[in-house]
């Protein structure tokens, strides 16, 4: 006869029980990503040593004996070797940059005009946000007025000279104002002259596409230096006599089109990328090529290839301190002109304005950079169900 004895079947189901220390939390990151090997312990080591002999000391003269308030140099003066130092005097001169802060803004724009420019970043902003956001309302009519009407109303108030604004020389013009109105109009212009240059070069048409390669290895030959010199100095030795163009108006025309040369490759790397049957089946729908390429074809390549066009953008942004070659001063330029500033002659003072001018770019690029992240890991459908 069967056994019908069942006590060695469990009729109670044991309690979860939390993982180990070493398995779950901060000890559990500490172990995988700093300590999994023992290479990477020792390079851990080494990086905390390093850390803590750099930091401190960077903190302290970034902060603690930095000098924050004055009128001159006296407040960041260094005394002699074996000398007293007084308090407060050995660190940065961050006085120096608050003193100077209106021209690294918005260089020698006369000041009572200052509210045009902060009215024309207020509508930048107010515009930008909403564009940013995935999921938000009428961001159709958004990207029209922020491409389209932002840029007219913007002219109208930084130039001047209508509806009882005064004129104001584009010379004139400077630091961080210089640096975004030079980044925004080159991001603006070389995306969507970049697609075109890139479908031109892939086009069957034998002259499209010689122009767009002879357009895009040409540009791409020479430095921006090279590319703002001919706009600023050669360009007018071509043009009829009493024709002319305002100096930065063709600083932002080389801009633009060095830029444009960069993005048109990186949109035909993912244009090569697409696998062959996404334009088959399109052709199979029916589709013309401008609906193939507009709904299908495009969508997926400016997906694939964000890292190398917000890369792009970086470095176009970062590029536009080379202006200062044709007498235009950008964010950098300006904190380099005041170098010269007797008022402020002092070791500390260089330092601190280069500091303060790659902290500004360091925010604007990391920006970029995250949002770019955001973008890859949102429009990142290969492991969706």
């Amino acid at each position: 006869m069967a056994d019908n004895n069942l006590s060695f079947v469990r009729t109670e189901m044991l309690q979860g029980q939390t993982p180990p220390l070493g398995e779950r939390g901060i000890v559990r990151w500490i172990r995988l990503n700093l300590m999994a090997t023992p290479i990477d312990a020792i390079l851990t080591v080494f990086a905390i040593f390093l850390l803590a002999w750099f930091v401190p000391p960077m903190i302290n003269w970034l902060f603690v004996q930095a000098s924050w308030s004055g009128a001159d140099r006296a407040v960041c003066a260094t005394v002699s070797q074996g000398g007293t130092q007084p308090e407060g005097w050995s660190g940065a001169c961050w006085a120096y940059v608050n003193a100077n802060f209106n021209q690294f803004m918005y260089g020698r724009y006369p000041q009572e005009q200052h509210w045009r420019v902060n009215i024309v970043g207020i509508m930048f902003v107010v515009l930008l946000i909403p564009l940013l956001i995935p999921r938000i309302p009428f961001k159709s009519a958004n990207a029209i007025v922020f491409f389209f009407v932002f840029p007219i109303v913007a002219f109208f108030l930084l130039v001047g000279g209508w509806f009882g604004l005064p004129y104001i020389e584009t010379a004139t013009w400077g630091g961080l104002l210089v640096t975004l109105v030079l980044s925004f109009v080159g991001i603006s212009v070389s995306l969507p002259l970049g697609i075109v240059l890139a479908l031109g070069r892939r086009s069957k048409m034998p002259i499209i596409k010689m122009l767009c390669v002879v357009f895009i290895e040409m540009v791409r030959g020479i430095p921006l230096v090279t590319v703002l010199f001919m706009a600023s100095y050669m360009l007018p030795l071509f043009l009829p006599p009493g024709v002319t163009f305002d100096k930065f108006l063709r600083a932002l025309i080389g801009v633009a089109l060095f830029a444009s040369a960069y993005m048109a490759e990186v949109v035909r790397g993912g244009l090569q990328a697409i696998p062959k049957g996404q334009y088959e089946g399109a052709d199979s729908l029916g589709l013309s090529y401008w609906q193939k390429t507009g709904l299908i074809i495009l969508p997926q390549a400016l997906k694939m290839v964000i890292p190398g066009i917000v890369n792009t953008f970086i470095g176009l942004f970062k590029d536009t301190s080379l202006v200062s070659i044709i007498s235009m001063f950008d964010l950098l330029g300006t904190v380099r002109q005041h170098f010269n500033d007797a008022n402020w002659a002092s070791p500390q003072t260089p330092i601190s304005g280069l500091i303060f001018a790659g902290f500004v770019f360091w925010i604007f690029c990391f920006g970029m950079s995250r949002y770019s992240i955001f973008m890859e890991r949102r429009l990142d459908t290969g492991h969706k169900r």
